[in-house]
């Protein structure tokens, strides 16, 4: 005997299935009802699928793991996408669907169909959100600002928004303090140099704080830190500007340990310096 007691949700996602495709996800035509198309046929919980979003077309996402394994999910009018965790996590999404730019890291809780993996529910963390769309904007924000040679570049690039991390270097810093110390000075400069070393690389720049003081004032002291690095890559280490991308402070969003200890603060107290080159660039 058939069970046909499924969830409301359950059906309003297989219902969104049957619905005809896009032309540019499929080559079928739109066709009138299906007989062999049982509507309230079962719907069974799918995988957790983590990852980040590598490319998205109309109503399919497909999401990298961190071992490189792929999954294309569809997302329909009843997907709940929000963000998670941090301050504001957890409340409404007025993006929606919006948020899901390429770039960023995503948990998804599924339906596991015949026609394949349906997200039930979406989240993302702001920070990763403000992270995604800094590199997707970052290159135009930083290239209309340089010389003919940055012009040249960004033909190449204005348009790929998606990148590899090649190597992340963190330099720390004292409370309070945006001053760079002697360690941290040799590091961004042997930074850089291994950066030279790669192929269309580009530099992206971030600040943070510990959790000691209000929001305003570690937003302020992150972007000073960010500065700092960015001057010091610019002056002495002789990185070129039209290859750095826009800076930025995340205050102390993102921690990489806990605030609850001095040793986790001092982690925390730090600019990370990205290596990214696009995904479309990558061996050239």
């Amino acid at each position: 005997m058939r069970d046909n007691s499924i969830r409301p949700k359950a059906l309003l996602v297989l219902a969104a299935l049957t619905l005809p495709m896009s032309a540019s996800l499929s080559a079928q035509e739109p066709a009138g009802p299906n007989p062999n198309i049982i509507v309230n046929a079962p719907v069974i919980k799918g995988p957790d699928v983590k990852g980040t979003i590598a490319a998205r077309n109309d109503d399919k996402i497909k999401v990298v793991a961190a071992d490189g394994t792929s999954t294309i999910v569809a997302i329909t009018d009843a997907t709940q996408v929000k963000p998670s965790g941090g301050l504001f996590g957890g409340g409404k999404n007025p993006l929606g669907a919006r948020a899901l730019t390429n770039g960023l890291p995503v948990t998804i809780k599924t339906w596991q169909t015949d026609a394949g993996l349906v997200a039930n529910q979406i989240t993302y963390k702001n920070g990763d959100l403000k992270f995604a769309n800094m590199i997707r904007t970052g290159t135009d924000q930083r290239f209309d600002e340089q010389t003919a040679a940055t012009e040249a570049l960004r033909g190449r690039m204005g348009d790929i928004d998606k990148y590899n991390i090649k190597a992340t270097t963190n330099v720390y810093f004292d409370t309070g303090k945006s001053q760079l110390s002697p360690s941290a000075k040799a590091d961004l400069c042997t930074a850089a140099t291994a950066a030279d070393g790669v192929n269309n690389a580009l530099l992206l720049v971030v600040g943070y704080t510990d959790s000691v003081g209000d929001d305003d004032y570690n937003q302020v002291l992150s972007e000073k830190r960010a500065n700092s690095v960015i001057n010091y890559l610019q002056q002495q280490c002789h990185w070129k500007p039209y290859r750095m991308l826009t800076p930025t402070g995340m205050a102390k969003a993102d921690p990489l340990a806990s605030n609850d200890t001095e040793e986790g603060k001092a982690q925390n107290r730090r600019v990370a310096v990205n290596v990214l080159v696009s995904k479309g660039l990558d061996g050239m």
